[in-house]
C-alpha cells in the first residue's frame, strides 16, 4: 500500500521527485563541484531552475520523446543535469566510461541509436568526431568544457551553457511542452540505459525504468535510514549502475546532497574536505588507502610507529564489538576511547571518513583483515551484493550482522533462491525490463515469473541465512580429479595482499591449479624504495628476484588457507608466474570495472599457460599493447616461472582425523 500511495502522490520519475525536493526543501544544496579548488553550490530550488532550462534547450535542439543522449565524462552537476534533463523531455540518458576508447564508444552508440551526446570536454569531442562516420543516427553534441574547441566546426557542436541559454530565451515557446512530456512520465518510463562491462561478449544495454530505480532507491534508504542530511562523494563511474543509485536514485529520494571531487587527482584531499557521511568505494579502494596508511606508518618515528600498533591490535579486539553495540569490559572501551583520541580519530580524519555513517563495499570480496582494519577504526563499513539488472541491490548486511564473509540477507523487497546446480536467483521490484535489442538474452536471464539468473554461485548459512558467494558460476569447474575449481575465489584470496593487483587462476579439466599475478606497482614500488631495490620499470620490479620471492611467499600462504577448506583445498595453486604487464582494458584484458576477460587473457598469454603446465623454468614473450594514444606496440619479456609449496590434502585429512 505504501508503494501505492507514493505512486499516487506523484513520485513516479526522478524529474517528479526534483519538483518535490524543490518545493519542499529548495533552499538545501543539491550539488557541489570543486572547480579551480573552490566549492561551487547549488541548492535543489537552483538545480531545478538548471535542470529546466537545459531541457528547454534540448527540446529547442530537437531532442524527441525516445531518443538516446549519450553522457561522457566524470562526475560533475552538469551531467547529473543531463540525466534529469533528458528523462523531463521523454529522452532516455546512456552514460559511457569516460577512459573508454574510441571503438568501444562506437559500439554503444551505434547499439542504442543515440542521436545526441553531452561530453565533457576536447578530449571526448574528438573520440565522437573520430567514430561519427559509424553513427548514422547521431547528430548533435554538446560540451561542458570550451578550451580547446574554439575553431572546430559548430554546426552540430554547442557550448553546454549556450544551449541552456537557447533554452531559457526559448522559454515561452517550449515550456509547455516539456510540462506534457514530464507529465507523461510513470513508473514504466525507462529512467536510464545503463550497459553491462562485457566480460564474455558484447556491452549489453540494460534498461530501467521509474519504477525500478526509486523503488530500489526507496527501500535502500530506509533500509539505512539515509536522510535529506547526508553528504555523498561522486567519483566513481557515471556509467556504472552504484554511481546512479546513490548520487541520482537515492539522492533525489532522500534529497541529500551530491559532492563532485575536481579531478582523481585531488580525490583524497576532496574527500577530507566533504567530509561524507555516506560512502562507497570498491575493494581496491579501501585496500589502496590502507596500503598507503602502513607505508606511511613504515616511515615514522619509533615512538608513533609503536603508539600505532598497541592501540591498532586493541582495535582489532574490541572495536567491531562496540561498533555493533556488543557487550565489551569498562576497561576496554576506556582504552579505546584513548585510542579513539590518538590514533583512530586522527586517523579517519587523514582517510575523509570521520563523518562516515554507513559505508560500502561491493564488486570483488574484501580481504578479512582490510575489512576489519575499518570497521575496527569505528567505521561501519558493510558488504553488499547487487548488478545492474537488479538496480544494484540483491543482498545487504543489516546492522549487527556484518561479517567479512558474507554478503547478507536479501535487501528489501528482494526474494533469493538458489537452483540445483547451486546458482543464485532473485526477483524484486529493482529487476530491469529487459536488454536493449536482445531478446534472446533477456529471456536467458529473467524468466516468465520475474526470477533472474545472477550467474554466480552460492549458498545460504544455515544458522544465519546470510548468503555466501563461491564464484561466478560459469567459471566453475571441476579439476582432472573431479575436485571443485572456483577461479575467483582463488583469486580474490591472492588479491587480498595489497602488493598484489590482480591475478587470474586456471585449473579447470587440469590436474593442477597455476596462477598469473600482477603485482601493485604503488605498493610494490615503495617496498623497493624502503629496501634499496632499484628499477627502471614496471617490468624490472615484476621481474626483480627479491619480488618473486615475495610473490611466492603469498602464494604459499594462500595455499595454506585453501588446504584449511575441504571444498577447494585442490585449488592450491602449484606454479605461478609474475606477468611483464599490467592487465589493462585498453588491451582488451579486463572491463573499464576492472573485471578480467578470461577468454581474452587465455588466447593472448596462451603460450604462458603452456609453460605453466609443461614444467618449464621460464619462458620468452612477446605481448601486444595499447600506448594511450591509441598507438599499438609490443614489449618482449623472459619471465620465470615458480613452483610453489602445496599442502598435502591426504596428510591434512590423515592429521584432522
Amino acid at each position: 500500500m505504501a508503494q501505492s500511495s507514493r505512486a499516487a502522490d506523484g513520485f513516479v520519475s526522478i524529474p517528479a521527485l526534483l519538483k518535490r525536493n524543490a518545493s519542499e526543501f529548495g533552499g538545501r544544496p543539491a550539488y557541489r563541484e570543486k572547480e579551480f579548488g573552490i566549492w561551487q553550490s547549488w541548492t535543489w530550488a537552483e538545480a531545478e531552475k538548471e535542470i529546466e532550462s537545459l531541457a528547454l534547450g534540448l527540446i529547442n535542439l530537437g531532442v524527441e520523446e525516445g531518443d538516446f543522449i549519450a553522457i561522457i565524462g566524470r562526475n560533475r552537476p552538469h551531467f547529473y543535469w543531463t540525466f534529469v534533463a533528458a528523462q523531463s523531455v521523454g529522452a532516455i540518458p546512456v552514460p559511457l566510461y569516460q577512459d573508454a576508447a574510441a571503438e568501444e564508444m562506437a559500439y554503444v552508440m551505434a547499439h542504442c541509436g543515440a542521436r545526441f551526446a553531452v561530453v565533457e570536454d576536447q578530449e571526448q569531442v574528438d573520440k565522437v568526431i573520430e567514430i561519427q562516420d559509424e553513427l548514422h543516427q547521431f547528430e548533435h553534441m554538446i560540451y561542458v568544457d570550451p578550451r580547446g574547441l574554439r575553431k572546430y566546426d559548430h554546426h552540430k557542436l554547442h557550448i553546454f551553457a549556450d544551449v541552456q541559454e537557447q533554452g531559457r530565451a526559448a522559454y515561452w515557446e517550449f515550456i509547455e511542452d516539456l510540462k506534457a512530456r514530464r507529465e507523461k512520465l510513470d513508473y514504466d518510463s525507462i529512467c536510464v540505459m545503463l550497459y553491462t562491462s562485457g566480460t564474455t561478449g558484447k556491452p549489453k544495454g540494460v534498461v530501467l525504468s521509474n519504477r525500478n530505480i526509486i523503488e530500489s532507491s526507496r527501500s535502500s534508504a530506509e533500509f539505512d535510514d539515509l536522510t535529506r542530511r547526508e553528504e555523498v562523494l561522486a567519483y566513481l563511474p557515471m556509467a556504472w549502475v552504484g554511481d546512479f543509485i546513490f548520487s541520482v536514485g537515492q539522492a533525489y529520494w532522500c534529497g541529500f546532497c551530491v559532492n563532485c571531487p575536481e579531478s582523481p587527482d585531488t580525490m583524497q584531499t576532496d574527500l577530507r574536505e566533504i567530509g561524507p557521511t555516506y560512502y562507497f568505494a570498491p575493494p581496491r579502494v579501501f585496500e589502496t588507502q590502507l596500503t598507503n596508511v602502513m607505508i606511511r606508518m613504515e616511515d615514522a618515528g619509533r615512538l608513533k610507529k609503536w603508539l600505532f600498533d598497541v592501540f591498532m591490535a586493541h582495535a582489532r579486539k574490541v572495536g567491531p564489538a562496540i561498533l555493533d553495540g556488543k557487550p565489551v569490559g569498562l576497561w576496554d572501551r576506556a582504552r579505546y576511547a584513548l585510542g579513539n583520541l590518538v590514533i583512530y580519530g586522527p586517523l579517519k580524519d587523514t582517510l575523509g571518513f570521520s563523518r562516515v555513517r554507513v559505508g560500502y563495499t561491493a564488486g570483488e570480496a574484501i580481504g578479512p583483515e582490510i575489512f576489519e582494519f575499518y570497521r575496527s577504526l569505528g567505521i561501519n563499513l558493510k558488504q553488499l551484493y547487487g548488478q545492474t539488472e537488479a538496480s544494484v541491490f540483491i543482498t545487504l548486511q543489516p546492522d549487527g550482522e556484518v561479517r567479512n564473509d558474507t554478503v547478507g540477507v536479501a535487501a528489501p523487497g528482494v526474494e533469493l533462491k538458489i537452483d540445483d546446480t547451486g546458482e543464485v536467483y532473485y526477483r524484486s521490484p529493482g529487476v530491469f525490463e529487459y536488454y536493449y535489442r536482445n531478446e534472446e538474452s533477456t529471456a536467458k536471464t529473467k524468466d516468465a515469473d520475474g526470477w533472474v539468473a545472477t550467474g554466480d554461485a552460492g549458498f545460504f548459512e544455515e544458522d544465519t541465512g546470510h548468503l555466501r558467494i563461491i564464484d561466478r558460476a560459469k567459471d566453475v569447474g571441476k579439476m582432472a580429479d573431479g575436485s571443485l575449481f572456483a577461479p575467483k575465489y582463488v583469486e580474490n584470496k591472492l588479491k587480498f595482499f595489497p602488493n598484489i593487483l590482480e591475478a587470474v587462476a586456471f585449473g579447470d579439466g587440469r590436474e593442477q591449479c597455476t596462477a598469473f599475478i600482477n603485482i601493485d606497482l604503488n605498493a610494490v614500488g615503495n617496498w623497493a624504495e624502503r629496501n634499496n631495490i632499484g628499477y627502471a620499470s614496471y617490468q624490472e620490479l615484476a621481474g626483480h628476484p627479491k619480488v618473486l620471492d615475495m610473490m611466492q611467499d603469498h602464494v604459499e600462504e594462500v595455499n595454506r588457507s585453501l588446504a584449511e577448506d575441504s571444498m577447494l583445498s585442490a585449488c592450491q595453486i602449484h606454479r605461478f608466474v609474475v606477468l611483464h604487464k599490467e592487465l589493462d582494458a585498453d588491451d582488451g584484458e579486463i572491463t573499464r570495472t576492472r573485471k578480467v576477460r578470461r577468454n581474452i587473457v587465455a588466447d593472448k598469454y596462451a603460450d604462458i599457460i603452456e609453460a605453466l603446465y609443461d614444467g618449464s623454468k621460464e619462458i620468452s614473450t612477446t605481448t601486444e599493447v595499447t600506448y594511450e594514444d591509441g598507438r599499438k606496440g609490443s614489449i618482449s619479456a623472459t619471465l620465470e616461472i615458480r613452483d610453489a609449496k602445496v599442502v598435502p590434502v591426504e596428510s591434512r585429512k590423515v592429521a584432522a582425523e
